[in-house]
């Protein structure tokens, strides 16, 4: 998917003995979007932007080792008659001896002369540092985001399993001037994170989303820098994907920053060297958090931060190594908030930073990125809502630029669910975001274009499936019973070619997917690590429908 940006100059850090300013150039073809102001937490902010940094330059994915140059070394040496070499071994030593006391005197002689191709090797390397920093130009030419209380910059890791979000209300900075609000692209390099090292507290910091990017250019200006970037499909349903999970029920608990430090101390000084490889969090009502590492059973006990849900649960997490991105975080967070969503499902780590707050999500698993092999979206409520609905819920949400569920409903006098309904179809279009922080959802537009909805509408084949079964009307609804507590429960019959499968889910009172069955092989493999499958869709379909039929 290719976008187009154009900034006027390019993002810069000044640091000098008294002070730094921070000016990042924005996308001057999108809606007027700026920022001004004075960095009040500095410190605070350095390390979470080295932490966001962190997660755009992470790839955890397993890398086999290339072995084709030993290989042929190997070969080589096979062929080499050792014995008729034996006899001349004395001989070669005393030549090259000769050689190298030569080569010594030439270099000594000519040292002078290699400036010339001293430089040209490193135009050379800043050339190729240059064309292999491309992905961090399409994973970080961040998207940045201004509202009524705070700003958030959002990016993805290479292997597109982990997510950052860093908020910093307003009350992070000093001497706030005027700003836009919107959301827009700023053009960032990665020599900007050395700058960015050098915050200092003694320092005076100025922060500028570059308002005169927007000025009409004049005789004398310099030229804007348009760029494009072809963006992976995956990496534009990433960001999709991971609004979705985040508005899912999870079991959540605070962490005290101690106890992040001691489950990185664990993985640091420990590597597993075979499976399994599982962070188990065990979770007591009023007892202290328990953390078991495998292969080992090494066993952490939390003893500042106690479980206050309602139910005993054992969660298994993997991809635990991408923890290590809080590190930075520890000596200036309050608390991490911890959200996990099941068994193999996403987890979030909210950091509190007071004025700040730092969003890690990782996906189930490393190699489970959040585009291909989650499909948390299927998860979320599916409600089909009108043109017309939608489009009034989400003028009405980027009036304000972020609101609750419940106060659009009051507003607009309409239920919950059809307003969640909206909300999800604009979260799934990339217009709207769940900040997991505060609760509320926000008004952030992706792209300057309206993202191709129809080219994104299957994040899987088993979506796709599912709606093919629902024309071909081969979805049958058995029973649909509520429960006091305000969940549904559907039990239904898919037929799919030549066989009949009986899926079975329940939902929650927001129509979010809490539970799910299915006599398919496919789902007897992978549950719901990887998302329900076609006939759980077709059944969860085929209900909505009949709802909008009453």
């Amino acid at each position: 998917m290719l976008f187009e940006y154009a900034y006027r100059g390019s993002s810069a850090v000044v640091s000098t003995a008294d002070r730094t300013s921070m000016s990042f150039a924005p996308d001057v073809t999108r809606d007027p979007t700026f920022f001004t102001g004075r960095l009040r937490q500095r410190i605070e902010f350095r390390e979470a932007i080295s932490a966001l940094h962190d997660v755009v330059v992470s790839d955890l994915r397993f890398k086999p080792k290339d072995k084709t140059a030993y290989k042929e070394w190997a070969a080589r040496q096979e062929q080499i008659d050792w014995q008729a070499l034996a006899s001349e071994r004395t001989e070669v030593a005393g030549r090259v001896k000769e050689l190298q006391a030569e080569l010594n005197d030439l270099h000594a002689r000519s040292s002078h002369r290699m400036g010339p191709f001293n430089k040209a090797r490193k135009d050379y390397y800043n050339y190729i540092v240059e064309k292999e920093d491309s992905f961090w130009r399409i994973l970080f030419d961040p998207v940045i985001t201004v509202h009524p209380d705070e700003l958030f910059f959002e990016c993805f890791s290479q292997d597109e399993s982990s997510y950052g979000r860093l908020g910093a209300g307003y009350e992070v900075f000093e001497h706030v001037g005027e700003f836009a609000c919107g959301t827009t692209n700023i053009d960032y390099s990665a020599a900007l994170y050395d700058e960015f090292q050098k915050i200092r507290t003694y320092k005076e910091t100025r922060f500028e989303i570059d308002p005169s990017g927007f000025d009409v250019r004049t005789t004398g200006e310099a030229e804007y820098r348009e760029k494009k970037i072809d963006l992976p499909d995956s990496w534009v349903r990433g960001f999709l994907q991971v609004s979705s999970a985040m508005s899912l029920p999870a079991r959540t608990f605070d962490l005290h920053p101690m106890d992040i430090h001691n489950i990185c101390f664990v993985l640091r000084r420990r590597r597993e060297q075979k499976g399994p490889r599982a962070m188990r969090y065990h979770l007591t009502p009023g007892e202290p958090v328990r953390v078991v590492f495998e292969p080992w059973e090494t066993e952490v006990v939390c003893p500042r931060s106690i479980y206050a849900g309602a139910d005993a649960e054992v969660i298994r997490v993997w991809g635990r190594r991408r923890i290590h991105i809080l590190e930075r975080l520890i000596p200036v967070a309050r608390k991490f908030t911890v959200h996990l969503l099941g068994t193999g499902l996403p987890s979030f780590y909210v950091a509190d930073l007071g004025d700040m707050s730092f969003t890690l999500g990782l996906s189930g698993w490393t190699t489970n990125d959040w585009s291909r092999a989650g499909n948390f979206d299927l998860l979320a409520p599916r409600m089909e809502v009108d043109e017309l609905t939608k489009r009034v819920v989400f003028d009405e949400l980027r009036s304000d630029w972020r609101a609750t569920p419940d106060e659009l409903a009051s507003r607009l006098h309409l239920d919950r669910a059809t307003v969640l309904g909206a909300l999800g179809a604009y979260t799934q279009a990339g217009r709207a975001i769940f900040d997991l922080n505060k609760r509320v959802y926000r008004a952030r537009e992706l792209s300057r274009e309206p993202l191709p909805v129809e080219r994104l509408r299957f994040a899987s084949e088993r979506e796709e499936s599912a709606s093919r079964f629902l024309s071909e009307q081969a979805v049958a609804l058995v029973a649909a019973e509520p429960n006091p507590e305000g969940q549904l429960s559907l039990r239904g019959a898919v037929k799919d070619k030549e066989k009949t499968f009986h899926p079975s889910l329940r939902l929650d009172a927001d129509g979010r997917m809490v539970h799910a069955e299915c006599t398919c092989n496919w789902h007897q493999q992978h549950k719901l690590f990887k998302g329900p499958c076609e006939h759980i869709l077709a059944l969860r379909m085929e209900a909505a429908r009949r709802q909008r039929q009453l």
